[in-house]
């Protein structure tokens, strides 16, 4: 990608609107203005009458690996506090929004599909992988906490997977998100995941744009994502542990390529 070409890249074809991240060379990590991009686009397709369904992938072979390290912030553990506290009340409040839009969110899979990446798929309606897809919530291995795709990932795959995803922090493979019901079904390469989503999109179409939309409404109303309190609380989880020692080891060790001293 060159320096010109945008982080989020959209095209839309009917009533479906193909949204590609767009950071490869970062492995499409959250970061570089792709998520104020996001945010954008969000906020107009929630006033959309036109479109009815969002198809999420990534370029360049991966999904998306999470919040981009490299942007996390500098200065001193009280301003970086402050940025981080800001950055991850609005990546929940992000998660959430992409959820409640009234159009059917379908996320594509390839490669890597980590932290914020494992939270855009579990907060899509529908989700599709290629067998090559890995999955992963890694944030304790770099001194940091799972706090705002934890809700998503625990209403996804359960309580129980999500309690050893978040705490292993281990990459599992597409079988295994397929078992656990990460996604909902796996293709053989991108050709077959490409067919999947097509599939997918024509059965949704056979639905009512407005019936589609207070049947989302409902499954919404089925039950809280998270206590009400918990959007803030993990904010400031994220921006203390951001903050402190264990990130700045962890993220070192991360760019490094090597253990950090925890785990040495």
């Amino acid at each position: 990608m060159s320096g010109t070409e945008p982080p989020v890249l959209v095209r839309r074809e009917g009533p479906v609107v193909h949204v590609t991240l767009n950071r490869p060379a970062r492995r499409n990590a959250i970061g570089g203005g792709m998520g104020e991009a996001l945010d954008e686009l969000i906020a107009e397709l929630r006033g959309s009458s036109e479109a009815r369904i969002v198809v999420l992938r990534g370029a360049g072979g991966h999904f998306c690996a999470g919040l981009d390290l490299t942007e996390m912030a500098q200065g001193t553990p009280e301003e970086r506090l402050a940025a981080q506290l800001t950055r991850n009340r609005r990546i929940g409040a992000r998660f959430q929004e992409l959820s409640e839009l009234p159009q059917v969110v379908i996320s594509a899979i390839e490669g890597a599909a980590h932290a914020g990446g494992l939270g855009f798929v579990c907060c899509s309606d529908i989700a599709f992988a290629s067998a090559e897809a890995k999955f992963s919530a890694p944030e304790t291995r770099r001194g940091l906490v799972a706090a705002q795709i934890l809700p998503w990932v625990a209403r996804r795959i359960g309580r129980s997977n999500a309690t050893r995803m978040v705490l292993e922090a281990n990459v599992i493979d597409s079988a295994t998100a397929l078992r656990w019901g990460l996604v909902h079904e796996v293709g053989a390469d991108r050709a077959a995941l490409d067919a999947l989503v097509e599939r997918s999109v024509a059965l949704i179409l056979e639905g009512a744009p407005g019936a589609l939309a207070e049947t989302k409404g409902l499954l919404a109303a089925l039950g809280p994502l998270a206590p009400e309190s918990y959007a803030e609380m993990g904010a400031k989880a994220f921006a203390r542990t951001g903050s402190g020692p264990e990130a700045v080891e962890g993220i070192a060790a991360f760019k490094e390529k090597r253990k950090p001293n925890w785990a040495a």
